[in-house]
């Protein structure tokens, strides 16, 4: 057998000189571990396939344009492609390219590579065998969290891409400010506030911005239905479809809610939908997989405390929050919270939250991977005395159990923060927070 025409094809194209991939860079880093493939994993349309072309195109600049290939495999000219081919394509570029075998290391970025059956044995094989560095991506359940560390065995590690953070945000409208918040203009601050609401109303995904509401809503509801129909119902054969949308509803339209299982399966049940508790979990579990939704325990060392409280519920993005809400309200607050979330996220915070009695509860316990640890509270407006003594209170009651986090009470703007002061709390804007880098937060 020789090579697949197409795939003769595209690697002829990918070969060609490519300068710079015009879209929006992202702050992702693929960690420097060698002898592993980096995985690229995340909510569908939330950029892989441009992040693995932006790596391509650095890795090219860095060393020479033959030592960087992309090739996508979502061609339905591909379709059934047997294994054997991915080793033809390897064995085919080291044809055109004899003097680069074993001697300088190849960068290979392949997308949606499950489609190609036994994939993962391909990947092993490579690595042990040749000096080339793989980065593979994928939207289908088969690149999920779970199927990766299965697949892979220890020889994977993943790269979470996420809807932009508020900072690429304004980097995709070139609008990204030079200076640290210390040194914004009033002008300047006006103007990073004013996107920093349209943040929270817009959201993140790549495709979505600059959209008018109604269009960016039914892309949207678009992504959500595809990840349900595709990462859940095929993947694991779903029969329940009625119960799955109720239970997504439910956690897109109740963002930063605690919702335990108990509760959903009786609410469940009082709607007429015949579901059995087990069933509850094991759809919250393919959601969280699909990164459709993301869960924050409470913050204890006990397993069995985390395991009986309930989770709190977060949306991939936003942007969600409106396009599933319909009931007019202001979802602002509930916004600001799932960003600050996913920007812990980003910094690879481990995040909890605290439960301080039956009224008191701060947001996020934080722990980042270099040490160090914060109590955040999240509140869009402290207007009232009794709501900034309410906030300033759980953060005292939590840092009686967490005597070395940091306090930070992270507020809409500016002007919500006026007035507010408290010994030994950190009190800003959540915008200036996101926009200053984390080593200087």
């Amino acid at each position: 057998m020789s090579l697949h025409p197409v795939l003769a094809e595209k690697l002829s194209e990918t070969l060609q000189v490519v300068t710079a991939i015009p879209w929006t860079r992202r702050d992702a880093r693929l960690p420097a571990v060698p002898g592993k493939a980096h995985a690229v994993i995340g909510m569908r349309r939330a950029g892989k396939t441009t992040f693995l072309k932006q790596l391509m195109a650095e890795r090219r600049q860095a060393t020479r344009p033959e030592c960087a290939v992309y090739l996508s495999f979502d061609d339905d000219r591909l379709g059934e492609l047997p294994l054997e081919q991915l080793g033809y394509l390897i064995e085919e570029y080291f044809r055109r390219h004899p003097a680069l075998r074993g001697r300088e290391e190849v960068h290979w970025f392949l997308d949606e590579i499950q489609l190609v059956p036994g994939w993962e044995r391909f990947v092993r094989r490579v690595l042990d065998t040749e000096r080339i560095s793989l980065v593979v991506s994928g939207s289908s359940a088969r690149m999920l969290s779970r199927e990766v560390h299965t697949s892979l065995r220890g020889r994977g590690i993943e790269t979470v891409i996420r809807p932009f953070g508020f900072r690429e945000f304004l980097r995709h409208r070139s609008e990204e400010p030079a200076e640290s918040p210390e040194q914004w203009t009033a002008a300047q601050r006006s103007f990073v506030e004013k996107r920093f609401l349209e943040f929270l109303g817009e959201g993140g995904f790549p495709e979505t911005q600059g959209l008018p509401r109604p269009l960016r809503t039914e892309l949207l509801q678009g992504y959500v239905d595809t990840v349900l129909f595709r990462d859940v119902v095929e993947r694991h054969a779903v029969s329940q479809v009625a119960a799955l949308r109720w239970l997504v509803r439910q956690c897109l339209r109740n963002p930063a809610g605690c919702l335990s299982v108990h509760s959903l399966h009786r609410d469940m049940r009082s709607q007429g939908l015949a579901i059995g508790k087990d069933t509850v979990h094991a759809m919250i579990d393919h959601l969280l997989d699909a990164f459709l939704v993301s869960a924050v325990p409470l913050a204890t060392e006990s397993e069995r405390q985390r395991n009986s409280n309930p989770r709190k519920i977060y949306p991939a993005d936003p942007g969600m929050i409106a396009a599933f809400d319909a009931s007019g309200r202001s979802n602002v607050g509930h916004a600001l919270e799932t960003a600050v979330f996913h920007e812990l996220q980003r910094r690879k915070a481990e995040v909890g939250y605290v439960r301080c009695g039956a009224d008191l509860e701060v947001d996020f316990l934080a722990r980042y991977p270099g040490g160090g640890e914060e109590l955040i509270q999240v509140c869009a407006d402290l207007g009232t005395p009794k709501t900034r003594d309410r906030e300033l209170r759980a953060l005292a009651a939590a840092a009686e159990r967490h005597p070395s986090a940091t306090r930070r009470l992270l507020v809409l703007n500016r002007d919500a923060a006026a007035g507010a002061t408290a010994p030994g709390v950190i009190i800003e804007s959540a915008a200036d927070w996101m926009l200053r880098s984390p080593e200087t937060s």
